[in-house]
């Protein structure tokens, strides 16, 4: 048997209506504004020598921050800046590594040795 349809379905139409876009934009926070201050490092060493600071400030990396030096004073520098906060640190003259002679602050380390440590308020 066969079925024949003789009235079709009235297509529905469908309308969408243009709504009024919004841009909608995800609520960012805007991170605290940390203020830090420029710390100078400096060590009396020969010239010509491969000087570099490291410490809690740059996971303690060898060869993170090289120091420049300044003939006129006979002194390696680098500046950091840095947050308040106390920091660990060392310098590493030709792969040796060397508390601060300058600095009395130190703590013991792991490795029996001790590091510099520097207060930044």
């Amino acid at each position: 048997m066969k079925v024949k349809c003789t009235k079709k379905a009235a297509a529905e139409k469908v309308v969408v209506k243009a709504e009024e876009k919004v841009a909608k934009r995800p609520y960012h926070r805007k991170a605290p504004v940390v203020e830090t201050k420029e710390v100078e490092f400096t060590v009396h060493a020969d010239k010509d020598k491969n000087v570099f600071l490291a410490g809690e400030f740059n996971n303690w990396d060898p060869t993170a921050k090289k120091m420049s030096y300044k003939a006129r004073k006979g002194i390696y520098t680098a500046t950091v800046k840095l947050p308040a906060g106390k920091y660990q640190y060392k310098f590493v003259i030709d792969g040796t590594w060397c508390a601060d002679p300058e600095n009395v602050n130190s703590v013991q380390n792991d490795q029996g040795t001790f590091n510099s440590v520097i207060e930044v308020k």
